[in-house]
């Protein structure tokens, strides 16, 4: 594919201003923020991490286009796409590493991705241990061999931070036909046991340099006029208030997407079933990578539990069960005109109808997907009920005034509010 946002030249020219520019990072942050945003570490040299979680679009999906309609994006290979809307890469270093924990009945609590099979066990981190999987995945970066990341980041510019930060963790015997295994398919580094141990470690090194820019002021800036507000710095208007009000109580909204103390993260970083309709213009659902085709269902936090010895008797309580997002950023747009989706699958393409869901699901009659009035009037059957949170939304009594108020306070959630 073409790179939707940097490619040749102009990425070179990106991350030359970006090092110029990158007051206030560590090396390790800058090193990170250069991967973040290098398109030559994917098969074929045209996608970046901000291809999918773009800061202009809240640290998500930056096409429209896309968004309103499968809103998965297409990988370095042309043709393929992921099975999933990308989340927001901002704030998700403050996960915790995956856990069960026996309160309210047993949960599972922190990772990464939404199903959480970024579990941190690996790195100590799990927006490190997530930062590893996209590079390799066929389906978005593509590289074929975790050495071909290691040896395009060490014989970058910026590669020389490598040695900075961890000496010695360049120093390896690469093959002669190290560009061309990396630049087909299925191919694996010839690399001896020693200098394979090297590459892999370093590869741990450039995901812990990624998590570290994730984790910096650019991406966790908690600058929204929220935060504003907290500090006493600004005020929010009657119906921003209202939605507050809202948010807290009637609505429901903290008992999972936490806002207490004084830099809230709206999130509990637990996993829920909201039973969210499939997205019917998914792209994964014709993907040769798809046995299942239209048939797929996307079986979330119980799909990874079931394939870990430890954790497989938990995974049928958990099928259908996908992360809570935070909330920071959830509107941070390019234009006014500019779509985002919403869910795990993109299903919803606005604030507004994501919100009217969550307070009319139980109420409102079940309609086949493409009928009048859907998301408005009815709804179709959710992709997965069986494990549906029936508790805490579904039938919430909001007047749609009050829906429009909640919007305008999860609106004041935007970094780089300005007085």
């Amino acid at each position: 594919m073409v790179s939707k946002r940097l490619t040749g030249a102009v990425a070179l020219l990106f991350l030359a201003a970006g090092a110029a520019g990158a007051a206030g990072l560590t090396v390790k942050e800058q090193l990170g923020k250069d991967i973040f945003f290098d398109t030559n570490l994917s098969i074929n040299g045209n996608q970046s991490c901000a291809d999918c979680h773009a800061p202009e679009a809240g640290w998500t999906g930056p096409t429209s286009e896309v968004n309103a309609h499968g809103a998965v994006y297409e990988g370095s290979i042309a043709g393929r796409f992921g099975n999933r809307k990308p989340p927001s890469s901002a704030y998700a270093t403050t996960a915790p590493i995956l856990k069960y924990i026996r309160q309210g009945g047993g949960m599972f609590v922190g990772g990464n991705f939404w199903d959480g099979r970024a579990t941190g066990e690996k790195l100590g981190n799990p927006a490190a241990d997530q930062a590893q999987g996209p590079f390799l995945n066929p389906l978005e970066q593509g590289l074929p061999d975790s050495a071909c990341v290691v040896h395009r980041v060490c014989t970058a510019t910026y590669g020389t931070a490598m040695e900075t930060l961890w000496p010695g963790s360049c120093a390896i015997a690469w093959p002669a036909d190290v560009a061309a295994a990396c630049a087909t398919e299925g191919t694996v580094v010839n690399l001896d046991a020693p200098n394979r141990a090297a590459s892999d470690l370093a590869y741990d090194y450039i995901a812990l340099a990624i998590a570290a820019y994730e984790g910096s002021t650019e991406s966790n800036a908690f600058t929204s006029k929220y935060d504003a507000f907290l500090a006493g710095k600004a005020f929010l208007t009657p119906e921003e208030r209202r939605g507050l009000t809202l948010f807290n109580g009637k609505a429901k909204c903290a008992r999972c997407h936490v806002n207490t103390g004084r830099a809230p993260l709206f999130t509990d970083y637990t996993y829920d079933n909201l039973g969210v309709p499939r997205n019917s213009e998914n792209p994964f659902y014709e993907s040769a990578f798809n046995p299942l085709g239209i048939n797929w269902i996307d079986q979330g936090l119980g799909g990874f539990l079931a394939s870990r010895i430890d954790y497989s008797r938990f995974a049928t309580a958990n099928l259908g069960k996908h992360k809570v997002p935070t909330l920071r950023n959830v509107d941070k747009k390019t234009s006014p005109d500019f779509v985002k989706a919403f869910g795990h699958n993109g299903y919803f393409k606005s604030l507004k109808e994501i919100v009217h869901f969550y307070n009319t699901r139980d109420v409102l009659p079940t309609c086949a997907p493409g009928s009048p009035g859907e998301k408005v009037t009815c709804w179709p059957e959710p992709e997965l009920a069986l494990t549906m949170n029936t508790t805490e939304l579904g039938n919430l009594k909001l007047s749609d005034a009050e829906e429009d108020a909640l919007v305008a306070f999860m609106k004041t959630l935007t970094d780089g509010y300005q007085p």
